[in-house]
Parts: structure tokens; C-alpha cells; sequence
């Protein structure tokens, strides 16, 4: 699968970009000639892999902190940007309420299915109320994110739906660019993992921020751990931004699912938003 080998030379760059490999070197690391390479990488990315990997490095993603945390104390939290206030409307999150959530999803239908991503495979959960679960999955983990789901909706009456979860897809993952339409959550969770997953909401597209931020965001600013937590418990991957969070010294750190993979998302998203891609 192509993203298998596009996580490999993102792995392979990020590790030996001192050294500042050639085409020549990653392209034999993926098994594949120069030229083939470069075409594969670009059509997934939009730029080539020279270009996705000053995204990744820490003096970019330092002043990319920066410029998050300079709206923050202009006290505009990155929500009147034309960007984030796109993004803001595409995605609506609703949270059960506290009776919903002690009866664990009691007479609710929630359809499931496993599509493949510009990220890899991906688990998705929808309720008539919106989606209420999407995980990336590696070959082989594609039961244990069924029984997280089942775990968490424990009364739900929970069934494969491939052919409707599709549709889905197609509008959060659209061939070549960033989602798009309206999209509805459905979430379960604390007051408090609520309203960090509502601050993630507001990280624009190619923007990211720290845990830190986050918690002076929501009014807590001694919470960055608690906001750590919150954070790595977030149940809808990708449409709630957590991959956007990352470490105050420029550094993307660890992902729920993968540290591999949140490099991926941070770079692909950064070079969709660059004033040049179509």
C-alpha cells in the first residue's frame, strides 16, 4: 500500500535529516526507483520529500508555535482566522449528555466499517447523530478497534455497514485535499475532555500548538498533563485535530497512533495549506 511506503521515507528522513539524504538514498529505502518515488511522494503530498521535510523540522514547527501563541495572547485564539473558522464550521461536535452517557449508548444503532485513507486503514463509527468514532488501524489491530468501540457504546446495538460508512469517507478523505461538507461528532466523554477536544477544534489546518496552549485556551492553565490526557483519549482521530498538538520545543512527539503517522498528517496538512498548491 502506498502510504506503508510514504511512512517509510518519512520515518527513514526524520531520522537521518542531519545527514540530509539524497533521492537516491530513500527511494532504495522504499524500494523503488528515484523518479518513481518522487512521483508517488509528490502525488500524495503535493510537494516533494525535500520540501515535506523542512515542515518537520524544529526551527519551523518553532516559529509555526510561535505564530499560535502570538493570536493567543492577542487574545484571538486562532478562531477569527478565515482558516479555522472554515474548519470550525465543517466539523459540529455534540457531547451526550451526563444521563446518555452513564447508559452507554442504551437504543442507540451505530454502523462500522474499515476504508482506506491518504493515512492508512482507518476504523469509523457513525450514529444517525453524527460519527462517533474513528481510529487509524494497523493490519491486523482491525478487531481491537471494534471492541474499543463496543467497550465505550457498551448498550449500543453496533453493526458493519461498509456501504454507508463509505459515503462518509468520501467527504472527510476527498481524492487530493482537504475535507469538506459538514460534519457531525458525537462524543462521550468528562466536561473537562470536552471542552479540550473543542479547543483542538479551533487549531486551524497547517497550524500547530502545545499542550500548554491548549490549557491556557481553556481557562486551566497549571493542566498541560490533565490536557495530555485528554488528548490521548480523544475518540475521533484526525476530525478532532490532536495530531496538531505537539511539544513546546518544536518537536512532534508521540500519537496515539503512531509517531510515524502524526508526522504525516502535520507535513501533508502544512503543505496543502501552502499558497502555491492548487
Amino acid at each position: 500500500m502506498n502510504y506503508d511506503r510514504i511512512a517509510t521515507a518519512i520515518d527513514y528522513l526524520s531520522v537521518n535529516f542531519k545527514e540530509q539524504p539524497d533521492l537516491d538514498e530513500v527511494a532504495a529505502q522504499v524500494h523503488l526507483s528515484p523518479f518513481h518515488f518522487q512521483r508517488l511522494f509528490t502525488a500524495w503530498a503535493g510537494v516533494s520529500p525535500k520540501k515535506f521535510l523542512q515542515y518537520l523540522t524544529t526551527a519551523y514547527l518553532k516559529d509555526k508555535l510561535q505564530a499560535s501563541s502570538n493570536l493567543i495572547e492577542a487574545a484571538e485564539w486562532a478562531g477569527l482566522s478565515s482558516q479555522s473558522r472554515v474548519y470550525d464550521l465543517f466539523v459540529n461536535m455534540e457531547a451526550v449528555t451526563p444521563n446518555e452517557f452513564r447508559n452507554s449508548g442504551a437504543g442507540l444503532t451505530i454502523q462500522y466499517g474499515y476504508h482506506d485513507t491518504p493515512f492508512g486503514k482507518c476504523f469509523i463509527a457513525v450514529t444517525p447523530r453524527g460519527i462517533c468514532g474513528l481510529s487509524f488501524v494497523e493490519e491486523g489491530q482491525e478487531e481491537a478497534a471494534l471492541q474499543d468501540l463496543k467497550q465505550r457504546w457498551a448498550f449500543a446495538n453496533i453493526e458493519p455497514h461498509q456501504a454507508f460508512t463509505a459515503g462518509y469517507m468520501q467527504q472527510i478523505f476527498p481524492e487530493g485535499g482537504m475535507p469538506g461538507g459538514k460534519v457531525h461528532l458525537l462524543v462521550q466523554g468528562t466536561n473537562f475532555q470536552v471542552k479540550v477536544w473543542q479547543a483542538l477544534l479551533q487549531i486551524p489546518p497547517g497550524a500547530v500548538s502545545t499542550y500548554r496552549q491548549i490549557a491556557k485556551s481553556i481557562g486551566s492553565p497549571d493542566a498541560s498533563r490533565a490536557v495530555g490526557t485528554a488528548i490521548g483519549q480523544n475518540p475521533v482521530a484526525w476530525l478532532i485535530p490532536c495530531h496538531r498538538v505537539i511539544r513546546r520545543e518544536g518537536i512532534p512527539g508521540q500519537y496515539h497512533w503512531g509517531a510515524t503517522r502524526k508526522k504525516a498528517l502535520i507535513g501533508w496538512e502544512m503543505a496543502q495549506m501552502e499558497p502555491s498548491h492548487p
